[in-house]
């Protein structure tokens, strides 16, 4: 799927949330010919392998999330299943902690205390590929780790995102993978790894994604 065609399917994504964007020259989508702005690119995979969805969102000069989803088949079937990914995984947590647009249908809102400031908590699901998702249970306990290794952290008062990421293997292998504003977090991903995730006897991966907004006085 080509920079014109993503581009054009966003602007549409956004439009059914009653957010309007603009494009600009460079392929960006801006808000008031301002921050936020977000753009995705779509990388082809090659001698079989998954292609690759690249949604950037800048935030201001020197800040920008960013994430990447898997799309399964060749050509626009694979940007298609990404962007399902990006949908379900990313899409209305970014719609509620950067446009103001919250739908509490699609995510978890929690208020958490975190040093001396309290801070809205945008926690999407716990999306599951790789097997189907009613054989495989989210443990309670591993959102339970997050907040905790979360707490320990000494945030500055601005907008944070967590990237959480667990594989297992049919043979019992596991991985576990945490970031915090695009950087790898040890603490999370030890948190991560603490938690007795399902044995299903099949392949799976589970990831979230989270936004952390403080709370104005």
């Amino acid at each position: 799927m080509d920079s014109a065609t993503l581009q054009k399917y966003l602007l549409q994504l956004f439009e059914r949330h009653d957010v309007e964007l603009e494009a600009d020259e460079d392929g960006w989508l801006v808000t008031d010919d301002d921050f936020p702005a977000i753009r995705a690119e779509w990388h082809e995979g090659s001698a079989g392998e998954p292609g690759r969805l690249d949604v950037d969102v800048v935030l201001g000069e020197e800040r920008r999330i960013e994430e990447s989803f898997a799309g399964a088949g060749g050509g626009e079937a694979g940007c298609r299943d990404a962007l399902k990914a990006f949908e379900q995984n990313a899409f209305h947590v970014l719609l509620a902690a950067c446009w103001y647009v919250t739908d509490d249908r699609k995510m978890q809102i929690a208020a958490w205390d975190i040093g001396v400031r309290s801070w809205d908590v945008f926690i999407g699901p716990f999306s599951v590929r790789g097997a189907n998702s009613d054989a495989v249970r989210v443990p309670g306990e591993a959102l339970v780790a997050i907040e905790a290794a979360v707490k320990r952290e000494a945030l500055t008062p601005e907008l944070h995102w967590l990237r959480l990421v667990h594989s297992h293997s049919a043979a019992g292998d596991s991985r576990s993978e945490a970031l915090f504003d695009n950087e790898p977090w040890t603490a999370g991903t030890l948190a991560l790894a603490s938690v007795a995730w399902p044995q299903t006897g099949r392949d799976y991966s589970m990831r979230c994604f989270m936004l952390l907004d403080v709370r104005d006085y």
